[in-house]
């Protein structure tokens, strides 16, 4: 990601040092999970849809940790998977809206809530900011080279209430704290970076 981009990685410390923990990233660009995982401070697990897993990308992906998911059902061996990162101490990424859009969190899914209720890991909130706003002109799919991408991470926070409650009505409570939590998050990255 260094000898392509140009990333601006702010508040790295504030992701836990130890202990199993959530990194939920905005997502509005291919590039969102890659930077992601070439500028965090820790190995970082994500949930990837089984489509990319194709050809030389699926040992690949596979070597470096990242599970896969079919976004079509409820893929239980995967969020077994997830959870069994989480277990094991280790860093579980997920894009909350669960797929590319406006990276604003405007429309978040349940997983999270689910992960980090079910685990008790904190989440950390992640704006990845500058990968969509200018393409390049020879590859439309990538940012310029050489452009800037700030990667911002937020103050870690537990999404449960404190009651260990895991009901219908306790994730969707969770969801909204998270949603707010995301979007704060997000509009203090801007004001912080100018974008």
């Amino acid at each position: 990601m260094y000898s392509l981009w140009r990333p601006r990685v702010l508040g790295a410390w504030r992701v836990p040092v130890t202990g199993p923990v959530i990194l939920a990233v905005n997502h509005t660009h291919a590039l969102d999970g890659p930077m992601l995982m070439g500028t965090a401070p820790r190995p970082v697990h994500f949930l990837i849809k089984k489509e990319a897993f194709v050809g030389p990308l699926d040992p690949f992906l596979r070597g470096i940790g990242q599970l896969k998911v079919d976004r079509e059902v409820a893929d239980r061996a995967a969020i077994t998977r997830a959870l069994d990162v989480l277990a094991g101490g280790g860093v579980l990424g997920i894009f909350p809206e669960g797929t590319r859009g406006e990276g604003d969190f405007a429309a978040l899914r349940a997983g999270l809530a689910y992960f980090a209720v079910r685990s008790g890991a904190p989440v950390v909130p992640v704006a990845v900011l500058g990968s969509a706003e200018h393409r390049s002109r020879l590859i439309s799919a990538v940012p310029p080279l050489r452009g800037r991408v700030d990667v911002v991470f937020g103050e870690p926070f537990d999404a449960g209430d404190g009651s260990g409650r895991r009901t219908r009505r306790a994730l969707d409570e969770a969801t909204t704290r998270i949603q707010r939590r995301l979007t704060d998050h997000l509009a203090g990255a801007r004001k912080l970076t100018g974008r």
